[in-house]
């Protein structure tokens, strides 16, 4: 199948499982609005070379998702350039690791707002045109820590618990239609920090990279192995596929054995 003619916004884009996620869909010929904050320059590198690598339309749309008014105007603008919005993929986060005792306030009010505010308002503002056209596709992605909590986390794993609440209400409200809305979890993902840490480590202790990944992340993930941002672009993948239609509000656990325990 192709996604020719449809159109894809995937928020937090430009680096890591987004990336992935953005190049995936662009592969499958949908038209790819890219999000994210980080550096202009290499988001527009990333967004022309969508366009040149896989011969579809991408644009980049900036929004802070931390501000409830801009995660709606993503989609206003985003349907208002490109004319609909097929498919939505949540996938921007904020974390801040600190006791809850020294959690500062601020900062909770900041990971729920990218975390779970932001899919509340780009979801209630990208429902109504899917409904007219009797098709969509939702994947919001929260973590393992969505499914099974952890210490010093407690924002992050307060706002993914009702990330994946969020997704089976909305997967209930829309099960009568073509559209469906489903999360991934994933474990520990090879993106830049995480991958940066593993050297740090193996760097420091004169082991292989495997070996300080196994350290890192096997007390959680039984496989010794973090995922990929490309094995979890192929799940989002598959998600938006006619043979995913049944699949609605799952929370899928992506997680090397994490939440098997």
């Amino acid at each position: 199948m192709t996604f020719a003619g449809r159109v894809a916004i995937v928020t937090g884009s430009t680096g890591g499982i987004g990336r992935a996620i953005a190049k995936v869909l662009a592969r499958e010929k949908a038209s790819i609005v890219v999000n994210g904050l980080g550096d202009p320059t290499k988001t527009e590198r990333f967004r022309a070379s969508l366009e040149s690598e896989y011969g579809v339309r991408a644009i980049t749309i900036d929004a802070d998702l931390s501000r409830a008014a801009d995660a709606a105007q993503l989609i206003e603008t985003a349907i208002a350039t490109l004319g609909h919005v097929d498919i939505l993929v949540n996938n921007a986060g904020a974390q801040h690791v600190a006791p809850i005792e020294s959690h500062p306030p601020e900062q909770w009010d900041n990971v729920m707002a990218v975390n779970l505010d932001a899919p509340f308002h780009t979801i209630r503002a990208v429902l109504p045109q899917m409904r007219k056209r009797n098709f969509g596709r939702i994947i919001n992605i929260s973590s393992a820590y969505g499914l099974v909590a952890g210490t010093n986390r407690v924002s992050y794993i307060a706002s993914k618990f009702g990330l994946v609440g969020l997704t089976k209400a909305v997967a209930l409200e829309t099960a009568d239609s073509a559209i469906t809305c489903n999360a991934i979890c994933p474990g520990y993902v090879l993106a830049p920090h995480l991958r940066k840490r593993v050297q740090e480590l193996a760097s420091a202790k004169s082991i292989s990279f495997e070996a300080a990944e196994r350290e890192i992340v096997g007390d959680h993930m039984p496989s010794g192995k973090a995922l990929t941002p490309e094995e979890i672009a192929e799940v989002a993948f598959f998600l938006c596929t006619d043979a995913a239609r049944g699949i609605r509000g799952a929370a899928w656990s992506v997680d090397g054995g994490w939440t098997a325990h």
